[in-house]
């Protein structure tokens, strides 16, 4: 870097992300400089495809075999246009950082070797850059994302918040996809094999039941329900007779009010990332309810809302 060049800050908004954390490998045999100045990235070398080792934490579990072929055929004509990144183990013996997608249609190719960038970067960095890399760059199922937010907050060591700024999600987003981890394994991986979406399973994480959460699930795949049926399904469950009977009893309240406090609901639900029930009456009297599955849940609630 030239002498007179000033360190580029970037914006905290679109969080760090993968280009910050190799320059943070880049960065970590040399503690005085700052974690905000820009390193150079390292030339592009062009390494045999022999000596290159696949990445041991690759978050990704399947790779589309139609679409790594069409990757291989735009190789073949284009090459390669951006290089995949590997750490160096010893002469000649490099792993991948991230890229598996080129480096494996690259192989399909029939090329001998491919450009990537020599990183330095230890375990943790490896796992961090690559799952980081895989959820920006590639197009994971909803599930894969979940675990890689798990894999992320458990071996990385990272704080919710901290998880956030790295792949540039609000929290409000990354609990939503962890919760999605708390559902049956058979809707997980109805969710894996893109039988239902992201709406359709957020929708069955408000159902406490498994039995009834199955039952939905099952009823949605065979009569192929859109994710607003899925929805009203589940809030019919949670309605009690009993108490409909008295509230229709009530003076309706003013229709204005009305849609404001169902849009109010609905924020309130998606800040918190669980179903949230807000009433009020025609006296502006009312109560809010949050329900919640477990002591963690509870925990989690809480700090959203920081009262811990």
């Amino acid at each position: 870097m030239a002498g007179n060049q000033k360190p580029i800050n970037r914006k905290k908004a679109l969080g760090r992300g993968l280009g910050a954390l190799l320059e943070d490998s880049s960065n970590q045999n040399s503690k005085k400089e700052s974690q905000e100045t820009t390193v150079p990235a390292a030339g592009i070398h062009e390494i045999p495809l022999s000596e290159i080792q696949v990445n041991p934490y690759q978050p990704r579990t399947h790779f589309d075999i139609e679409a790594l072929q069409e990757l291989a055929d735009s190789i073949t004509v284009q090459g390669i246009i951006q290089p995949i990144t590997v750490r160096k183990l010893a002469e000649g013996e490099y792993q991948l950082i991230s890229g598996e997608r080129r480096f494996q249609a690259s192989k399909i190719a029939g090329l001998e070797s491919v450009p990537a960038y020599v990183r330095t970067a230890n375990d943790q960095q490896m796992l961090e850059m690559a799952l980081i890399e895989n959820i920006q760059r590639e197009n994971l199922n909803a599930l894969e994302i979940a675990h890689s937010y798990q894999r992320l907050l458990a071996e990385c060591d990272l704080k919710q918040e901290q998880l956030g700024d790295r792949v540039g999600k609000n929290r409000t987003t990354v609990n939503n996809y962890l919760r999605l981890l708390k559902l049956p394994p058979d809707i997980q991986a109805g969710i894996r094999d893109k039988k239902i979406s992201m709406g359709h399973a957020r929708a069955l994480i408000n159902v406490e039941e498994v039995d009834k959460q199955l039952a939905i699930y099952r009823k949605t795949i065979e009569e192929e329900l859109s994710v607003r049926k899925v929805e009203a399904l589940v809030k019919a469950l949670h309605n009690d007779p009993e108490e409909e009977k008295v509230e229709a009893s009530k003076p309706e309240l003013d229709p204005v009010k009305k849609y404001e406090l169902g849009k109010l609901q609905q924020k309130l639900a998606s800040h918190l990332g669980s179903r949230v029930s807000l009433k009020m009456d025609h006296r502006d009297k009312g109560e809010i309810k949050i329900p919640f599955g477990s002591a963690d849940d509870l925990n989690r609630i809480l700090e959203i809302l920081e009262i811990i």
